[in-house]
């Protein structure tokens, strides 16, 4: 372990990725926000919010500045929970020429995010407590953002598995591909899934796409050459099938199970909004780009937004955004998974699937408060509150009194335009370059500590390792 920590470590310094902010932000003090918008728990209002010690001290209509406490004018401004994100691939270890946990968590603070919990298809997957550890390891010694990473499942480590049981205070749960995405981490070993949603004490995170339709679609299109033709083989059937197979073993068992990046619309009768979310044992979540994006943008797009499941014709969009209003969806989330350019621009068969958003999923979400499709509210329901509820993460995700002070200020009016040079990811393109938000990230804070700000990540902040509530 100690030389895996001086490899961490060594690798880290030789990054571009770790020039330190030479500015004047001092994270050494108490900060004072004054006048922002305080959006929390479904109500905006005018209030000011002082932080010490990395938690949030004070809320108020006006407070007095303390002695010694540096004031932030948050005036015209919106401040917001930090955005949690429970599905990114930061690539690290193995993929590291794609990214790595130090790049993504820059891009995420960027963007307004202040979490992540991250998934085992790396190289090794994180498939045995040893590995595990490792990447949390890495997290610690790298991670501006806060962090928690999912134990991964094989159709032949269910016993490993389940000594994840031991720390379900510290780990943010198990994930399992019941369909085959970046990776070769496949499950369809019934065996091995009744063992786990049986026994398994943590939440159950699932990738779900039917492998044996999939297979018989790609045999079906084995001439297909462009991307249009990825969602007429990871079909709807395939993800209604797949998520169905999982709410019911998830019933027969008990499961506490939460079902990643819905795409379909006939999955959503698989979830309901007639229990709060902390009753419900079966949870869902959509993707922005699911929210964004239709299969008529592939013409325009192509392997860039090429993804596993797959984006799909327009009525699913739809659905999906009815179902997010309704509460059938609880979360909103990015399922960022960058390649390179170099790899995207294989012949569609070979490129692999998976987009960067992270920067810019908040902004996005944004944008649509400001065309009137969601509020403000809404967003921060879906990207902060709900994870953390759906989690059971300790003291994050609210603005709230003797909470972490994991905040991000918005200005709603700023206007933000992306381009290849402010574009954080290690793979160094988006989706949405040269497109303009109607928003933009002013300050992002990390358990009190600012992690970007004035356009700059502020490289010495380092975020914590999640607890639970279990």
């Amino acid at each position: 372990m100690c030389r895996f920590l001086q490899s961490v470590f060594g690798s880290f310094a030789a990054t571009p990725y770790t020039v330190l902010f030479q500015g004047e932000v001092s994270n050494m003090t108490a900060k004072l926000i004054k006048g922002a918008t305080v959006v929390n728990e479904g109500i905006s209002k005018v209030q000011d919010v002082l932080i010490k010690n990395g938690r949030i001290e004070r809320i108020d209509a006006s407070i007095q500045l303390p002695a010694g406490c540096e004031e932030i004018n948050g005036e015209g401004l919106h401040l917001l929970p930090g955005v949690i994100d429970d599905q990114v691939h930061f690539r690290e270890p193995g993929l590291t020429h794609k990214a790595n946990i130090a790049s993504e968590a820059r891009a995420a603070v960027a963007g307004g995010t202040t979490t992540f919990m991250e998934m085992p298809n790396t190289n090794p997957p994180a498939l045995t407590q040893e590995l595990l550890e490792q990447k949390y390891a890495i997290g610690a010694a790298t991670s501006v953002a806060n962090y928690s990473f999912f134990m991964g499942v094989s159709n032949n480590n269910a016993d490993e598995v389940l000594r994840t049981n031991d720390k379900k205070k510290d780990v943010c749960g198990v994930k399992i591909f019941m369909g085959s995405s970046t990776g070769d981490m496949l499950v369809d070993n019934y065996v091995t899934l009744r063992k786990i949603f049986s026994e398994s004490e943590l939440l159950i995170a699932t990738h779900c796409e039917d492998e044996q339709i999939v297979k018989v679609n790609k045999e079906k299109y084995a001439d297909a050459n462009d991307a249009s033709f990825h969602p007429i083989i990871r079909n709807e059937e395939a993800c209604f099938a797949s998520s169905f197979s999982a709410v019911q073993l998830a019933k027969q068992c008990g499961t506490r199970l939460h079902i990643l990046h819905i795409t379909t619309a006939r999955e959503l009768q698989l979830f309901t909004n007639m229990l709060p979310l902390t009753d419900k044992r079966i949870t869902s979540e959509v993707c922005v780009h699911h929210l964004h994006f239709t299969a008529a943008d592939y013409a325009r797009y192509g392997n860039l937004i090429k993804c596993n499941p797959a984006i799909k014709a327009a009525k699913n969009k739809e659905a999906l955004w009815r179902a997010l209003l309704d509460d059938r969806l609880d979360i909103i989330a990015t399922d960022h998974a960058p390649h390179t350019w170099e790899e995207k621009s294989q012949p569609y068969q070979q490129a692999p699937a998976g987009v960067p958003l992270i920067q810019h999923s908040l902004l996005l979400m944004l944008q649509y408060v400001k065309e009137g499709r969601i509020s403000i509210e809404k967003v921060v329901e879906k990207m902060a509150h709900a994870p953390a509820q759906c989690f059971s993460i300790a003291e994050r995700g609210y603005i709230r009194e003797g909470y972490h002070a994991d905040l991000v200020l918005v200005d709603m009016n700023g206007g933000y335009t992306v381009t290849k040079e402010n574009i954080l990811y290690k793979c160094g393109w988006s989706p949405f370059e040269g497109h303009t938000f109607p928003a933009r990230i002013h300050t992002t804070f990390v358990n009190g500590d600012i992690a970007w700000t004035d356009g700059r990540v502020i490289d010495t902040v380092r975020g914590q390792r999640l607890t639970f509530l279990r």
